[in-house]
């Protein structure tokens, strides 16, 4: 997973799995507290032993019982590969990579560690979001010949917020049999131990960047009682934080988890208003996955006038005007807009009035 934009994609997942949440306790990155959830692996980005080592030890356990397992068939096949510890690759996706005519690389030098990494010596060619509709037909036609050809991303799964999609689309098209070689995902590893409902979720991706598409977005998923998943590039956290806890309100739980599987694997658990404020003058390295907490399918208690007060005071405190602090207050609440405007005028008219006059 590049750290770029991609389309929004929602994912909507159900599963019969039941679990039940506890009240999160809030901390920032990198502090050591009672309270924080703070893993330090052991294992480094690389796994413990040499380069020539694993090779050997990985290259016995695939040339075990090879004619139980049989040649590989022709077609295109979707490799997940680590995103960030390079142990976490499966010995079937090594085979796969081993045993292709080709493989398709997001980025040839980035994967060009990963196949140096276990001694994989098959030809590698770029694929990527500024080259898939030049690359496609290329690519089909080796795949009509009988060609084994192996999509893999930077990290993670390749189709998913990664190239991918387009070409495997064409390939159903064409019947050509397309392969899913399970492997690491930020999506799953991150709700798994988020501590936020896993049965059902909404994998979201990248935002858009037009500000009205962002809002659309996330005005949708405000409203549902799925678990919300985003990707979030370090530099745009603030901006998300912001516009995230305005629709969403301030009050809903979010888990940030950061460099996943790496050194520095870290994970934030507090509500968006704790988390906003958290972030305000700190900006995190490495990729992230931001959590939300879906809506409550009970019925919604309205807030009280103490609550809309202090939401109202922090948006107008923001530079909001009167009108879009309301505006804003609204749309996280069932209370109607014109409700709110009168308890917005009676605490905070006069002020208004006095700084504009001044």
């Amino acid at each position: 997973m590049l750290i770029r934009r991609l389309p929004s994609t929602a994912i909507y997942v159900t599963t019969t799995v039941a679990f039940s949440r506890r009240s999160p306790s809030p901390h920032s990155f990198g502090a050591q507290t009672a309270n924080s959830l703070y893993f330090k692996p052991k294992f480094s980005l690389l796994p413990f032993c040499s380069s020539s080592q694993t090779s050997c030890e990985f290259t016995d356990l695939l040339s075990e019982e090879p004619s139980k397992r049989g040649p590989l068939k022709p077609g295109l096949y979707l490799v997940g590969t680590p995103i960030g510890n390079l142990e976490d690759i499966t010995l079937r996706a090594l085979r796969v990579l081993k045993s292709a005519d080709v493989i398709l690389s997001e980025d040839t030098r980035h994967s060009g560690k990963l196949l140096h990494y276990y001694s994989i010596k098959t030809p590698l060619m770029s694929y990527h979001k500024f080259n898939e509709s030049q690359r496609e037909q290329t690519v089909l036609k080796r795949l009509k010949v009988g060609e084994i050809v192996a999509l893999i991303s930077d990290a993670g799964t390749p189709g998913i917020s990664d190239p991918g999609m387009e070409l495997a689309k064409l390939c159903v098209n064409e019947n050509i049999p397309v392969i899913p070689i399970p492997g690491p995902s930020a999506v799953v590893s991150a709700l798994s131990a988020s501590g936020l409902t896993t049965n059902e979720f909404t994998f979201v991706g990248f935002l858009p960047k037009h500000a009205g598409s962002r809002k659309e977005r996330l005005i949708a998923s405000a409203s549902e009682a799925r678990t919300q998943i985003f990707y979030v590039p370090p530099h745009k956290l603030c901006q998300f934080l912001e516009e995230s806890s305005s629709v969403f309100g301030f009050s809903r739980p979010c888990v940030i988890a950061r460099e996943m599987t790496k050194v520095h694997e870290e994970f934030w658990r507090g509500t968006l208003g704790e988390a906003k404020e958290a972030f305000s003058t700190c900006q995190p390295k490495g990729e992230i996955t931001l959590l939300i907490e879906g809506k409550a399918n009970c019925i919604e208690e309205t807030p009280s006038e103490c609550q809309l007060e202090n939401e109202l005071r922090q948006l107008i405190t923001r530079g909001h005007s009167l009108s879009s602090a309301v505006k804003l207050v609204a749309e996280g609440t069932s209370m109607k807009k014109k409700a709110i405007y009168s308890l917005a005028l009676r605490k905070f008219g006069n002020k208004i009035e006095a700084k504009d006059s001044n």
